[in-house]
């Protein structure tokens, strides 16, 4: 994925079950760790306000189990949707193989402070949210 912003997150100790896989929830955790750091390098530097944002949804697809052995764990971000007051974040998570381990979708809202209520998101934000746009295919169910 050319357009990505990429990232390299550890799988923590404490990360992992007594078989040695990651609980499921920590990949919400890596996704957000990878999240931010897109946010922060992408909007920051260009006058965006990377904390005014709230995550509205999530979904995850899990593909393979990641291990205590799987990291450092790629995480590739991108945007496949911006509207008016909300955009939507893709993210990729491959281990150090590169095999594909999951991926997810958040769907982000842009936050005032003082009202908690959305707002629309500056112009600034939007281009460098749009520069990150990629078309996506939707995911096939699994059907066993």
């Amino acid at each position: 994925m050319a357009d990505a912003f990429s990232c390299e997150v550890q799988v923590r100790w404490g990360d992992s079950d007594r078989l040695g896989h990651v609980n499921n929830t920590k990949y919400a955790e890596y996704m957000q760790e990878a999240r931010i750091q897109f946010l922060e390098s992408k909007l920051a530097v260009h006058g965006g306000r990377p904390g005014y944002v709230v995550v509205r949804k999530m979904t995850i697809e899990f593909l393979k189990p990641v291990t205590d052995s799987s990291g450092p764990l790629q995480i590739d971000v991108v945007t496949t949707h911006v509207g008016k007051s909300s955009f939507t974040v893709r993210h990729i998570i491959r281990d150090n193989t590169g095999a594909e381990c999951a991926f997810g979708d958040a769907l982000m809202v842009g936050f005032d402070k003082v009202t908690e209520r959305s707002r629309t998101l500056a112009e600034s934000e939007r281009s460098v949210l749009e520069a990150a746009l990629v078309s996506v295919n939707e995911p096939q169910d699994f059907v066993s």
